[in-house]
């Protein structure tokens, strides 16, 4: 039986190709390289998601203001990166966004939409800037076009999921945070 197994296990790992984390641009072109780059980080979409539920949780202007305020500075972070403008502790702020919006969304906070907006848009920052650094061989323009467009389609799908969840009670929502802040921690701690 071991001997199946690991012949199986030899075969297997001979036919798997590479796995790559984000597409060529080369190959596939910088609009959809970007906007497969955040859909290939469990911290960014972990992140993105958590936008759209807390901006759910807060209600009124906060379901378009935060979101946009996020991709808006998102944006900002990128043009700092490109332009070669320094920005420290980018991951470390990146992995403190997926643990902090966890939290905000697990403890249901409600802050004033123009607070909401500053907190999400300090994170966003560090988000667009290391899109920035990791442009490569990419159109800038593109690119970031790309990852725009991805952010608020996962910041819309957090939106839709946190009101979708609420038919069943804040305790979900809340729920939904408290395992997106053990996701940040187990990505920065692991």
């Amino acid at each position: 039986m071991l001997k199946r197994l690991s012949f199986t296990a030899a075969l297997l790992s001979l036919a798997a190709s590479p796995a790559f984390a984000h597409l060529d641009p080369a190959a596939h072109g910088s609009l959809m390289a970007g906007i497969s780059h955040p859909l290939f980080g469990a911290d960014h979409i972990l992140a993105m998601v958590a936008v759209g539920v807390w901006a759910s949780q807060i209600g009124g202007r906060a379901l378009w203001a935060v979101p946009a305020a996020f991709v808006s500075m998102m944006a900002v972070g990128f043009g700092l990166a490109v332009a070669g403008v320094g920005l420290p502790f980018v991951e470390p702020a990146i992995l403190a966004s997926v643990i902090g919006l966890g939290l905000l969304v697990a403890a249901a906070v409600r802050l004033p939409v123009a607070a909401s907006a500053a907190v999400v848009g300090i994170f966003a920052l560090f988000h667009g800037h290391a899109h920035g650094g990791e442009l490569g061989a990419a159109g800038a323009l593109s690119f970031g076009l790309g990852f725009l467009i991805a952010t608020a389609a996962l910041h819309g799908a957090g939106v839709a999921l946190g009101l979708g969840v609420t038919r069943f009670g804040p305790a979900v929502a809340r729920i939904l945070g408290l395992a997106t802040a053990i996701g940040g921690a187990a990505i920065a701690f692991g």
